[in-house]
C-alpha cells in the first residue's frame, strides 16, 4: 500500500537523526523505498541517505512520516497538503496533539500502518489572504490558526470582523485568533477558546485579552468567509502570524485579511487504536489528582 515513504525530522535535533537512521534501515529491510527531506538531511547531517526536495517528496511518496513535535508537523503540513499525501507523526517533542505515536511504539505502529491497520482522518486548513484594495499582497495557509496581533509594544489594537459580508464586532483587544478544530488545543485554548473535536466543520474566533469582557469567543461554520479589517487609526506595528511560524506586517501595506477554509484538506494517519479523547486526558491532565 505504501511503497515509497518520505521522512521529515525536526531541524537541528541530534536525537532525531538516530531515529531517522533506524527508521530508514527498518523500512528498507521491509522493501520500502525511503526518501529523506533534503532540508532535514542537511540540518541533521544525514548525507549518506537518499534526500530530495520537499516538493519531490510530496510528488513521489505514498506516505510521509514526521519525526519531531507538533511544530515540525505543522510546517510539513503547509508544504505538503496540496499533494494529498497522508502524514503520520512520531512524537519526539513535548505536547504531541498531532504527532501521536510515541518513540517506544514507533516501529510497532509503523508496521501496523504498513500492514493496513490504521485510521485515516482529514483536517482542513485555513487560507489567509492579505489584501490592500483589490491587490493580494500575500496568500498563505495554516493548519492551526491565523493570529492578528500587536507587536513590539504591549498595546491594545482595534480591528473589525465581518462574516459573509455582515459586520460582527469591533474588537478592542491584544489581537484576534481564528482557529481550526486542529488549532483549538493550541493558542486558542490558552486564550480561553473552546475545544473543537477534529471532525467539526467550524472555526473559532477568539479575542486575545479583550478590553470589553463581553467580547467572548464565537464558533462559526467553516463554510464562512471571514474578513478582518484594521481600524483607520491602526497604521503600523500590527502583524499576522500563521501557525506561530509565518508572519507578515500589516498596517504598512495590508489593510484587511480574508480568511476561509482551504479547498484541499490534510490527511493524517493514526494507529488503529487512536483515541482523541485519550490524548486530551493525557495532555491536559484531566482527572489527575493534585500533587
Amino acid at each position: 500500500m505504501f511503497s515509497t515513504i518520505g521522512l521529515i525530522g525536526k531541524f537541528g535535533a541530534p536525537d532525531v537523526a538516530g531515529e531517522i537512521r533506524a527508521l530508514t534501515e527498518s523500512l528498507t529491510r521491509q522493501g520500502q523505498r525511503v526518501l529523506i527531506d533534503a532540508a532535514t538531511a542537511q540540518s541533521l547531517s544525514l548525507h549518506e541517505l537518499d534526500s530530495v526536495a520537499r516538493d519531490v517528496l510530496g510528488q513521489d511518496c505514498d506516505l510521509i512520516v514526521v519525526v519531531g513535535g507538533d511544530g515540525t508537523l505543522l510546517a510539513a503540513a503547509r508544504s505538503l497538503y496540496r499533494f494529498e499525501v497522508p502524514i503520520l507523526g512520531i512524537n519526539l517533542g513535548r505536547l504531541g496533539f498531532l504527532v501521536d505515536v510515541s518513540p517506544e511504539r514507533m516501529h510497532e505502529c509503523l508496521g501496523g500502518v504498513l500492514a493496513g491497520h490504521y485510521t485515516r482522518e482529514q483536517r482542513f486548513l485555513l487560507r489567509a489572504r492579505i489584501m490592500q484594495g483589490d491587490q493580494c499582497l500575500r496568500d498563505e495557509v495554516a493548519l492551526n490558526d491565523v493570529v492578528i496581533h500587536k507587536w513590539r509594544m504591549a498595546r491594545m489594537i482595534e480591528i473589525e470582523t465581518h462574516i459573509n459580508g455582515q459586520y460582527v464586532n469591533t474588537h478592542r483587544a491584544d489581537g484576534l485568533i481564528v482557529s481550526t478544530p486542529t488549532g483549538s488545543t493550541a493558542y486558542a485554548l490558552s486564550g480561553g477558546g473552546p475545544l473543537l473535536t477534529p471532525n467539526l466543520n467550524a472555526f473559532a474566533l477568539v479575542p486575545i485579552c479583550p478590553h470589553t469582557l463581553s467580547d467572548r469567543p464565537i464558533v462559526i461554520s467553516a463554510d464562512s468567509h471571514i474578513e478582518v479589517r484594521l481600524a483607520q487609526s491602526q497604521t503600523n506595528d500590527i502583524r499576522i502570524t500563521l501557525d506561530g511560524q509565518i508572519d507578515h506586517d500589516l498596517g504598512d501595506g495590508g489593510d484587511r485579511v480574508e480568511i476561509y477554509r482551504a479547498q484541499t484538506p490534510l490527511t493524517l494517519l493514526h494507529p488503529a487504536d487512536h483515541d482523541y479523547f485519550k490524548i486530551l486526558r493525557a495532555k491536559l491532565h484531566w482527572g489527575s489528582r493534585p500533587a
